[in-house]
């Protein structure tokens, strides 16, 4: 029980700042005996404490991205929905496969995500229009984005917060805390709408102790892991964001 809960503080630190708290939670609960299916229900389930207080510590940081959000939000849970469909009528296998090639591309584009911005701003300088504006096609192709992670996130939730970081940071002139602040929102959504689906088709399969005990541990991670985070510079959030998406990729290929 304490390494359960210990493994939901991490994260939950993991997923405010990051995503891919999952590589952290699943490994333990079938370490410890549960089941592989069980333990993916139970971890999506108690894993939603934890973008609940993460979402909360970031409060701040989404002041200002209510218009664009309003495009996203819908675009996630409508991908999410479509996620959950599809778990129900597809082998996990079939994204397990994608899941290393999607996570080498976000993270080159999370390494990357500063000089497209500062090209992009040059040629919005160079157009005569502001800098910091958000074009049409952009944002167009930013809701397509957050669509397809959205339905990945409702099937396989490991590591969506880094992909939703990378799109973000290839298209948004927004800084990486505020992205980040999104971020979780969305992953939230998402998550929500993954153990909506796991409770209503397999309430008797999940494991209600272990997942008590991640909810109450990421819920915990989650605060801590907004609390600290925010105050990390932008370069030093990116490094944490490619040093975890690495060892998920580690994680990914050799389990």
């Amino acid at each position: 029980m304490l390494l359960i809960a210990l493994a939901g503080i991490g994260a939950g630190a993991i997923n405010a700042l990051v995503g891919s708290g999952t590589l952290v939670t699943f490994p333990t609960l079938v370490t410890l005996g549960v089941p592989p299916v069980t333990a993916t229900m139970s971890n999506a389930v108690g894993l939603v404490a934890g973008g609940f207080s993460a979402t909360w510590g970031y409060r701040r940081e989404l002041a200002g991205q209510g218009r664009r959000l309003a495009w996203q939000v819908p675009a996630s849970l409508a991908g999410a929905l479509l996620g959950a469909w599809l778990l129900l009528h597809l082998p996990e296998r079939v994204f397990e496969q994608v899941v290393p090639v999607l996570l080498v591309a976000a993270l080159v584009l999370v390494v990357v995500g500063p000089r497209i911005q500062a090209w992009v701003r040059r040629r919005a300088e160079q157009a005569g229009r502001a800098a910091d504006g958000l074009s049409a096609g952009r944002l167009a192709a930013l809701v397509v984005a957050t669509f397809a992670i959205g339905v990945y996130g409702g099937y396989f939730t490991a590591a969506q917060g880094i992909m939703l970081l990378a799109a973000m940071g290839a298209l948004l002139p927004e800084g990486i805390q505020r992205m980040n602040a999104a971020k979780n929102l969305l992953a939230l959504v998402v998550n929500v709408v993954a153990a909506l689906a796991y409770v209503t088709v397999a309430f008797d399969r999940i494991n209600w102790a272990a997942a008590a005990l991640i909810a109450a541990g990421s819920l915990v991670g989650g605060y801590l892991g907004a609390h600290y985070g925010r105050r990390l510079p932008p370069a030093a959030l990116r490094a944490v964001i490619v040093a975890v998406g690495l060892i998920g990729l580690y994680r990914l290929l050799t389990v």
